[in-house]
């Protein structure tokens, strides 16, 4: 499941559930369920990094000295590295008022398994390539931001399935292969034009989304708190598990895609349209079922699906790079 490569590429924020992958990545199960308390931060006095995928790094951000994190001496000008945006001006960067548990945070992510194989970047990498090339069309949707209030299975499924259907209704119109993105498994972060926020006359820490504070306005919830990257790490691991379970467990079948009903095809005059259309998908298939192609044929029950998030909380992505 891809999410960028150690090349600061176009594929630099994009993770994927691939159908086809031959090899799958190391279990999620361990970090399900979430549980409701308190994750504190645990690591060895030295701990080794794993070998393995790059994971999103976005070399266009920059360092600032409100975030403290583990000194590393920064690339040379021009030349990219795991560290190369602390020579730069960061402007998304919260302040976090305990850097000794910053730095155990993140010492302790390091650890962590990747969440995608770099493999499985570079497999986006050549769709998105295609795409460039005007032989494929680019769908990513998704919330604005997730948050851990609302993470459930349902709100995942649902995402995953309106993406689906989009999906066969642009690939059947042009005739052209999908590559779906989702705007999910990691996208907590907001960017803000302002560092604070003010109401009657109090003024707060900006929310920077969950991986940072919180959205209540009180001066508790509002302190960065570095333990919710843990948090954050355990959620978009548990989304992605789900997504490779929709995506290769028979969920994603293109029979099922178009037989599924949605609120809108009652209401609309647009769900008449897309009822049609659904129509003539369904006889397309009826046709290359004739011609040979069941729908047992594992292109025909499986997907590649990705996930992409903005890379704002850059110390986070650091500790979650691999080399």
């Amino acid at each position: 499941m891809a999410l960028a490569t150690n090349s600061a590429a176009a594929a630099a924020a994009a993770a994927a559930v691939s159908g086809g992958a031959a090899s799958q990545p190391r279990r999620a199960a361990s970090f399900l369920p979430l549980k409701r308390r308190t994750i504190s931060a645990i690591h060895a006095a030295d701990p080794s990094k794993n070998n393995g995928p790059a994971v999103p790094a976005a070399a266009s951000k920059a360092s600032s000295s409100a975030v403290a994190t583990p000194e590393k001496k920064p690339a040379a000008q021009g030349k990219w590295s795991i560290d190369s945006w602390k020579s730069k001006k960061a402007l998304q960067l919260p302040e976090y008022p305990n850097q000794e548990e910053l730095d155990s945070v993140l010492k302790t992510i390091e650890t962590f398994p990747p969440v995608v194989f770099a493999g499985e970047a570079r497999h986006l990498e050549e769709r998105l390539a295609e795409a460039a090339m005007g032989r494929a069309f680019v769908l990513q949707g998704g919330d604005c931001a997730e948050s851990f209030k609302e993470f459930h299975a349902n709100n995942i499924r649902d995402t995953f399935r309106i993406l689906l259907q989009m999906g066969a209704v642009l690939m059947f119109g042009g005739q052209v292969p999908v590559v779906k993105v989702g705007r999910m498994a990691g996208q907590f972060a907001k960017p803000r034009s302002e560092a604070f926020e003010e109401r009657d006359g109090v003024k707060l820490p900006s929310y920077r989304g969950d991986n940072v504070n919180g959205d209540d306005f009180t001066e508790k919830s509002r302190v960065p708190d570095p333990q919710r990257m843990i948090r954050a790490y355990a959620q978009s691991v548990a989304t992605l598990n789900l997504l490779r379970a929709f995506a290769t467990g028979g969920y994603a079948a293109m029979q099922r895609v178009t037989q599924w009903n949605l609120d809108f095809m009652d209401h609309s005059e647009q769900g008449d349209r897309y009822r049609e259309l659904a129509h003539r998908v369904d006889e397309a298939l009826g046709f290359m079922t004739a011609a040979g192609l069941t729908v047992d044929h594992p292109i025909m029950t499986t997907t590649d699906f990705w996930t992409s998030h903005e890379c704002l909380l850059l110390p986070y992505e650091q500790a979650l790079t691999r080399e």
